[in-house]
């Protein structure tokens, strides 16, 4: 076995909509509905600009294969955060600005890597990096 790529991060939400408008707004993810047998009402995925469904957002009544409590806006467990490989590092900044958003930013010299950490409305750390080309 061998593993190829991080497939997808899911969030458990009380806050469907505003968690979409989020990575929306801020990553400039595509919100489009679920297959079925989810529904509009209890998830949508968010795609990249390749057509990939990289986060799932689901409510907190939509079937799950594997279910388990989650109390949404605590904190992950072991889960620490969620890093995303990305680009327009000034256009992320300034639509972080724009949100009123609260974030950090960290510089990591030794490969030229700039970082942005920041909470989605749910309370999960996103690690968004930079990489120098």
């Amino acid at each position: 076995m061998q593993v190829e790529s991080l497939d997808h991060v899911n969030i458990i939400t009380d806050r469907l909509d505003e968690t979409a408008r989020f990575y929306s707004t801020l990553l400039g993810l595509e919100r489009r509905d679920a297959p079925p047998p989810l529904t509009p009402q209890n998830a949508t995925w968010m795609f990249d600009s390749h057509g990939r469904a990289i986060i799932h957002i689901n409510s907190l009544d939509c079937p799950r294969a594997y279910d388990r409590d989650i109390t949404p806006g605590a904190l992950t467990g072991a889960l620490h955060h969620v890093a995303l490989k990305c680009e327009g590092y000034e256009d992320t900044i300034a639509r972080l600005d724009e949100m009123g958003a609260d974030y950090q930013t960290n510089l990591v010299e030794a490969i030229n890597l700039r970082q942005i950490f920041t909470a989605d409305p749910n309370n999960v750390l996103l690690e968004l990096n930079f990489f120098a080309g």
